[in-house]
């Protein structure tokens, strides 16, 4: 799970580069087994943090899968074209149980 806070929330330029930058780099990784990219929801619960602008969800088959992702240079070529538009990332990784 990937949580992006953008630089320029709301600047429509910004958000079209990094939807496609992200989409394509996505879409092209053979390593990701599911994905969803989306938005903070906006709920009003205590719990829910809305203060991001954007959420990666991957799921990789096994652990190998996922070092192969990170070492991608499609990873890398996303991360160089699209760190300009963030100002903070945040990643949580947790394994299925059972």
């Amino acid at each position: 799970m990937v949580f992006f806070w953008m630089k320029d929330p709301g600047n429509v330029k910004h958000e079209e580069k990094f939807e496609a930058s992200l989409k394509k780099f996505i879409d092209g990784s053979p390593q990701v087994l599911t994905q969803h990219i989306g938005r903070a929801a906006g709920t009003d619960r205590e719990v829910v943090d809305n203060s991001y602008q954007y959420c990666l969800v991957v799921t990789f088959a096994s652990s190998g899968d996922h070092d192969v992702y990170q070492a991608d240079p499609a990873h890398h070529a996303f991360i160089e074209e699209c760190k300009d538009l963030w100002d903070r990332v945040q990643v949580y990784d947790s394994i299925l149980l059972g």
